[in-house]
């Protein structure tokens, strides 16, 4: 369980360049690094970067999922679920277990929910 894919949203770009960097620094295998993308405009952009991202996510033995995160993480963190891999969600605070902002998908048992810092989660996904 090497490869993985990190979902989120622009405005995390740099957390996600992070966990990412720290992760293949300890031997993991990226599948796809979206945060190289520039801002794209028109659809056919779209649709190329969408191809890439779903195949990343079923390239991935697990991803990681860092909140807050946009609809397009949470459609892969859908097709994560639907491959039966194993998902990271990860939020600075207890947002994913306050009944107003939780989904009910994360707290299905392929999820594992870390709660605190980024290196408390980079130890639950590479202990």
């Amino acid at each position: 369980m090497k490869r993985f894919y990190v979902a989120s949203s622009f405005k995390n770009i740099d957390t996600v360049r992070y966990v990412s960097n720290e992760l293949k620094n300890k031997g993991y295998i990226q599948t796809y690094d979206w945060t190289q993308n520039e801002r794209v405009s028109t659809v056919e952009d779209l649709k190329e970067i969408g191809q890439k991202e779903r195949n990343a996510v079923l390239e991935a033995d697990f991803i990681i999922v860092l909140l807050p995160a946009g609809k397009g993480s949470h459609i892969e963190f859908g097709i994560a679920l639907g491959q039966g891999k194993r998902i990271y969600l990860y939020s600075q605070d207890d947002e994913v277990n306050k009944f107003e902002t939780t989904s009910t998908f994360y707290h299905l048992p392929e999820v594992k929910k870390c709660i605190g810092t980024i290196a408390e989660l980079i130890a639950a996904v590479t202990e």
